[in-house]
């Protein structure tokens, strides 16, 4: 092709607009997630389609579709935008590490307890580095990785997902809590063949904390689900528990500020091995920064070792 007949390019002004109509299949929805205007946002998408000389959307008076061509496309522009971003970030690791913006996703069941070690780790090493921090459940933190919305995770593992490398920091046992009064309130050295009777208390369904909970009961040999009442964190769990509902189990970092919020509580720790959780960084494999990353794992095994878990070296 001549350079008199040469097609132009589209844009990234273009592409991230078509990106966001393709995600949100709404105009408003679209032009506010990207911090465009409406009018700016429609006209971008046109110019687009212009450019490529293909129909991308199909407008109705009620809502917005993809065309055949627009599902296709989608997933290049998307592609292409991620490609983009993930050149800016190297050469922001390159210019100067540690500094520029860290979209951090941690747990619910992991953030009141380590956040604290974690800023101030941050604050100490890195004072030019904006960290961001989101609390949400382990499979959005995962979409968030994926999809480039955060950048590193703060959460449980193993995850076992393709294209997300774990950097694990430290394990930490399980203890049981219980009301007062209980016959395994304050006890050392519980078996674990006791959680088959026990009536636990559990969070809700998508907290990976629910989810290994019912596998150290399954480990112990119970079959059934021990679930009646469920709660949407620990504070409301263990509230609970101090109210003779039942006992829970918590991991050994959650205990100090949990139990302290009643007198109506005791615990009791396992025989060795007792169960365990183990907590780690997660990156996407690859990542422009993964050095940087690397070496706050590093920083922050150091300074955990001040809480009552196990550092994995």
């Amino acid at each position: 092709m001549s350079s008199g007949t040469r097609r132009r390019q589209p844009s990234l002004s273009q592409l991230r607009a078509f990106a966001a109509v393709a995600e949100h299949l709404h105009f408003r929805d679209a032009a506010a997630a990207i911090g465009m205007s409406q009018p700016a946002l429609s006209g971008a998408v046109s110019a687009l389609e212009e450019t490529l000389g293909v129909t991308l959307l199909e407008r109705t008076t009620r809502k917005v579709l993809l065309s055949p061509a627009g599902e296709r496309l989608a997933v290049r522009a998307k592609a292409v935008l991620d490609e983009v971003q993930a050149l800016l970030e190297e050469a922001e690791a390159v210019r100067a590490p540690f500094t520029g913006v860290l979209r951090l996703g941690v747990i619910p069941t992991v953030a009141p307890y380590l956040l604290p070690t974690v800023l101030h780790l941050v604050h100490d090493r890195c004072p030019d580095l904006d960290l961001q921090v989101h609390e949400e459940q382990t499979a959005s933190l995962l979409d968030g990785l994926q999809n480039g919305r955060l950048d590193l995770l703060l959460l449980a593992v193993p995850l076992g997902v393709p294209g997300v490398v774990e950097l694990p920091l430290f394990d930490e046992d399980f203890v049981l809590v219980t009301p007062i009064g209980h016959p395994l309130g304050g006890r050392e050295g519980i078996g674990r063949e006791a959680l088959k009777e026990l009536h636990l208390l559990l969070l809700d369904e998508g907290h990976c904390l629910r989810d290994q909970a019912l596998e150290i009961c399954r480990e112990a040999g119970r079959e059934d689900a021990p679930v009646t009442t469920t709660a949407a964190g620990l504070s409301t769990l263990v509230q609970l528990v101090a109210g003779g509902m039942g006992c829970t189990l918590l991991p050994r970092t959650a205990l100090p500020l949990e139990t302290a919020r009643s007198n109506r509580l005791l615990t009791g720790t396992f025989a060795p091995p007792a169960p365990a959780r183990r907590i780690a960084l997660a990156m996407r494999a690859g990542a422009a920064r993964g050095a940087e990353y690397e070496e706050l794992a590093s920083a922050l095994r150091e300074a955990l070792r001040t809480l009552p878990v196990r550092v994995v070296s």
